[in-house]
């Protein structure tokens, strides 16, 4: 059986770009969405999620980056790999040292899109806070109403 995993470095490639033309987005879009999947892939780990919020205080070694953490360095450097080919760390080298600092800029891309969804519950929460307090008004008024006609009687 042959493999069909999808591989994200390598940017969109024949099926982005009959996506791209498809979707009228051309292929600077195919390579926006790509870049997209490759960020929100990255993310699903809680351990890459763990070295970008390491990262956010400033650059950081390689070295120093997997001293922070309980697995491997091997396994450290396999992260920082997928977090690299994703374009949310940058590498730098000085010597023999790899260098990595937080890349900030697909994670605009990710905010961007949960802003939809922020909209949407900001929207949908605003209409059940007003159908509870109406609901709660209505059911005070007949309290009230009740309580008045027993005292009436």
């Amino acid at each position: 059986m042959r493999d069909r995993s999808v591989t994200h470095s390598h940017g969109p490639g024949p099926r982005g770009s009959r996506w791209a033309a498809a979707s009228g987005l051309g292929t600077a879009g195919a390579t926006s969405a790509v870049i997209s999947d490759a960020a929100f892939s990255a993310l699903a780990d809680p351990t890459r999620r763990a070295v970008l919020d390491l990262l956010r205080a400033g650059m950081r070694p390689a070295g120093e980056i997997a001293r922070s953490f309980t697995v491997s360095r091997p396994a450290i450097s396999k992260h920082l790999g997928i977090l690299r080919r994703a374009h949310l760390v940058e590498e730098r080298r000085e010597g023999r040292h790899r260098l990595y600092q937080l890349n900030p800029e697909p994670l605009k891309a990710v905010d961007s899109w949960l802003e939809q969804y922020r909209s949407f519950w900001v929207n949908n929460l605003s209409s059940l806070k007003a159908f509870v307090e109406a609901e709660y008004e209505k059911e005070t008024r007949g309290s009230a109403a009740k309580r008045n006609q027993t005292k009436e009687k």
